[in-house]
């Protein structure tokens, strides 16, 4: 018995078939399959370059949830220094544009929802350091 699948022209919209055959059950799990392990690779690839850019991270075989954790700690303390150095310019009198001000709502976000999830948890943000 012949798959009708396999090889069936399929209606165009005007009725009549196109030269196009379809894809067979074995060759759709197969692409399936490739599309799958491209999906894995990119993300492979994101995490290597993660751990290019992340000092310390470099070199080590690594936990997908270490480079995470990791990217973000390091992410907060580059916002932080950012945040320090916009108000040592300030202090000085010296003009901060918008655009570099813009990626500091992005800590204090962070640090809002640390301290929502903190209260809620009965700790200080003091007594809790692994909050990221």
């Amino acid at each position: 018995m012949a798959d009708k699948s396999s090889h069936s022209p399929s209606p165009g919209l005007n009725g009549q078939g196109d030269d196009k055959p379809r894809l067979t059950e074995e060759e759709k799990k197969q692409n399936h399959i490739a599309s799958e392990q491209k999906r894995r690779q990119a993300i492979r690839d994101g995490f290597d370059r993660l751990c290019e850019l992340v000092p310390g991270l470099e070199g080590q075989g690594r936990s997908e949830g270490l480079v995470l954790k990791r990217t973000v700690e390091y992410m907060r303390e580059q916002l932080e220094r950012r945040r320090q150095l916009v108000r040592e310019k300030e202090a000085r009198g010296e003009y901060v544009d918008e655009k570099t001000k813009e990626p500091l709502a992005i800590l204090e976000r962070l640090e809002e929802r640390d301290r929502q999830r903190a209260a809620a948890r009965g700790v200080s943000n003091e007594d809790d350091d692994d909050l990221t």
